[in-house]
């Protein structure tokens, strides 16, 4: 969430901002209801004044054995009209926190502008492309003939978009968890294992919540929602806290199920593990200092290119535009693997520097010193990274001549000594 009093004294700078992230916006009832509780406020402050000094003469009344009770009686309709106006004073509160909670986070001043995917600016490449004498086949179809991916009887069972990992395929998934938890852990990320679901808090404080509830599962009388990610309650650890800053940054890395509805994305990625309902991801998520978050939005993505290399797949690091940004961040990479079967680069990971934008949401603060005003830390996640799209650039990249897939040599200790799959 954007702070109010800088989007009311900055407002040009706001809607400037927020076009290049491809909306129009018009900050006209936003101001309204500012400058009426502005004036609610002035109203307020004068009639607690007025009662401060009516309370000295009542008492110096009381004293002195004369009359007060004409002032007592006024003071009552002064204390009632208080009351209403702290009531008013919350509405407009809760109309002005209802607007911003709708506003997308501005792009920090190193984003490339751009309207789309198209204006991302790639940043490097890593690894090389591989390449084939035979014709590369989809990952869909190496996991059907091996036997290890089966998308028709996950059908059966509750719907498409959804998959059954069979045999070394199950055993391919869970080893490529362990595998990334491995190495974030290694590399100073406390390991997590949180709740696979939020309340409605959790994911207003992230900007999953009010403006994309269709994109999520709610379950059904129940004030909970299954988690779109691990960002949802690695965030909300801290929520409602002040942190001592000496502590920071805090690095956390978490395994869990995703759940999406992937609303209006229908049509696109229909075939295999691309764009699925459930799927596993192994989040990492960082609380720091205003001043160390760009830095370590740099260590994130070097930790997640780390897994992709270690596992031997081409990729690349993208830059995110302006128009291309999710809601909540304030710059992102992603992480782009090659596809070899579709001849293109598919996101893999997403790392973003949400900025004092959900902290604010989520009241997550901190102290330099024991007695320092509290400040709003800056929240940072990333993917690290998503699983089921590694098994897929894995089964396409790795695929061999006779039908097989080779395991990469830092992936076969978690396979028990396997180095292929036939």
């Amino acid at each position: 969430m954007l702070d109010p009093k800088f989007v009311i004294e900055n407002k040009e700078f706001i809607i400037e901002k927020m076009s290049g992230r491809g909306l129009k916006l018009d900050l006209t009832e936003f101001t309204e209801l500012s400058g009426k509780k502005r004036l609610l406020q002035q109203r307020l402050e004068d009639l607690r004044f007025q009662k401060n000094k009516a309370s000295e003469l009542i008492g110096r009344s009381r004293k002195e054995g004369t009359d007060a009770v004409p002032l007592i009686e006024e003071m009552r309709k002064v204390g009632e009209d208080i009351d209403r106006l702290e009531e008013d004073i919350k509405d407009h509160d809760a109309g002005l926190r209802n607007i911003l909670l709708r506003l997308p986070n501005i792009p920090h001043d190193s984003v490339p502008p751009g309207t789309g995917s198209a204006d991302n600016i790639e940043i490097r490449r890593v690894g090389t492309r591989p390449d084939f004498s035979f014709e590369v086949q989809p990952h869909w179809e190496v996991g059907r003939r091996l036997g290890i991916l089966d998308f028709e009887r996950a059908a059966k069972i509750v719907g498409s978009r959804f998959v059954v990992y069979m045999g070394a395929g199950a055993k391919l998934e869970r080893a490529l968890i362990n595998f990334f938890l491995d190495v974030h852990t290694s590399r100073g990320y406390k390991e997590v294992l949180p709740p696979f679901i939020a309340n409605r808090d959790s994911l207003t404080g992230t900007g999953n919540l009010p403006k994309f509830e269709k994109d999520l599962f709610k379950l059904k009388g129940r004030p909970w929602y299954l988690i779109p990610t691990a960002e949802v309650p690695l965030t909300n650890l801290y929520r409602e806290e002040i942190l001592d800053g000496g502590t920071l940054p805090l690095r956390f890395v978490a395994y869990t199920p995703c759940f999406r509805s992937e609303a209006g994305s229908y049509g696109k990625d229909i075939r295999g593990l691309i764009r699925q309902h459930q799927f596993n991801k192994v989040e990492l998520m960082v609380y720091s200092q205003p001043e160390k978050s760009l830095d370590e939005l740099e260590k994130m993505t070097r930790d997640a290119g780390e897994v992709l290399q270690r596992l031997g797949l081409h990729h690349r690091l993208v830059a995110l535009c302006s128009g291309d940004l999710g809601f909540a961040s304030a710059k992102t990479y992603d992480l782009e693997v090659w596809m070899p079967h579709q001849k293109t680069f598919r996101e893999i990971s997403s790392i973003s520097d949400c900025w004092d934008f959900q902290a604010r949401r989520s009241g997550i603060r901190f102290r330099r010193e024991p007695k320092a005003k509290p400040e709003f830390a800056h929240t940072l996640n990333g993917s690290g990274v998503a699983v089921g799209r590694t098994v897929s650039a894995l089964l396409e990249t790795c695929q061999q001549a006779d039908g097989s897939v080779l395991i990469p040599e830092a992936l076969r200790p978690y396979m028990g000594g396997l180095d292929r799959i036939q």
